[in-house]
């Protein structure tokens, strides 16, 4: 299986690095490319850096990663995959594989995630895409009074205590099953952060009504507004990504990209 590796943390990212080595033993045919900064919730926007008219595409050497092609590119993770896609970077791939990423992508705020951008990008394409998150941020770090601050605390916390290992090792094993489905699916993976001897299991779900967090307005005034970030007030309903990840078990959650809605239009012709 051919499969394109990429993210929206950047091509630095330790998820990055563990999913791609993770693909790479299990004998899948693995590219890397990812954006060369930190592309977090640009969805599945089109932007890139040209110098000329040309994209800046910088080839890399990623630890632990020999033979396997890598590039730092100046866009936005769905402007890589769709670059993928037309052949920036060789023969066609079978999948897009997204991740692993610096915290949960769960409930319908994934419309605003890079990472499941990316993924939605190849899906709208005909192929099948995987998303996969780290649950690095709940909503009992993330409080009303921390706001923003939520984030901040995060960077304290040393990446290589994460088990970007466990996110990994879960989305790998669900390739064959997102190689199957029907074409145009994504995938988008939860996996809580805790050694994989920990995990409880795999649980399929559907999506949240809400996110983990959500941004509030905490002042406006002329020429500015400025936001934070607090935790849901919301209980999640069973079933949905966000409670089976609170009780411990990895979420996968099929969805598919611009479905055509049969409703009800008045005066307007089939």
């Amino acid at each position: 299986m051919r499969v394109l590796v990429t993210n929206d943390d950047g091509i630095d990212a330790p998820g990055l690095h563990w999913l791609a080595r993770t693909a790479a033993d299990r004998g899948c045919d693995v590219v890397v490319a990812a954006p060369s900064a930190e592309s977090s919730g640009t969805s599945a926007a089109l932007t890139a850096v040209e110098d000329d008219g040309r994209i800046v595409v910088l080839p890399k050497t990623l630890d632990d990663l020999d033979g396997v092609p890598a590039y730092a590119v100046a866009g936005s993770p769905a402007f890589i995959a769709l670059m993928a896609i037309s052949g920036a970077f060789g023969p066609a791939f079978d999948l897009v594989l997204s991740g692993v990423n610096r915290g949960a992508n769960a409930g319908r705020v994934v419309l605003h995630s890079g990472t499941v951008g990316a993924a939605l990008t190849a899906a709208v394409t005909g192929l099948r895409g995987v998303a996969v998150s780290l649950d690095v941020l709940t909503a009992a770090v993330a409080t009303v009074g921390s706001g923003g601050a939520a984030i901040s605390a995060i960077d304290q916390i040393d990446d290589r205590a994460r088990h970007w290992a466990t996110a990994a090792r879960v989305a790998v094993d669900l390739l064959p099953a997102a190689a199957t489905a029907e074409a145009g699916t994504v995938l988008n993976i939860n996996v809580p952060d805790v050694p994989y001897d920990r995990l409880k299991g795999i649980r399929r779900g559907s999506l949240a009504r809400f996110g983990q967090v959500q941004m509030t307005v905490v002042e406006s005034g002329e020429g500015f507004v400025r936001t934070a970030l607090r935790a849901s007030d919301e209980t999640p309903d069973p079933g949905t990504d966000l409670a089976i990840l609170a009780d411990g078990y990895a979420c996968v959650t099929a969805i598919q990209a611009l479905q055509v809605s049969d409703v009800d239009l008045p005066g307007v012709a089939d």
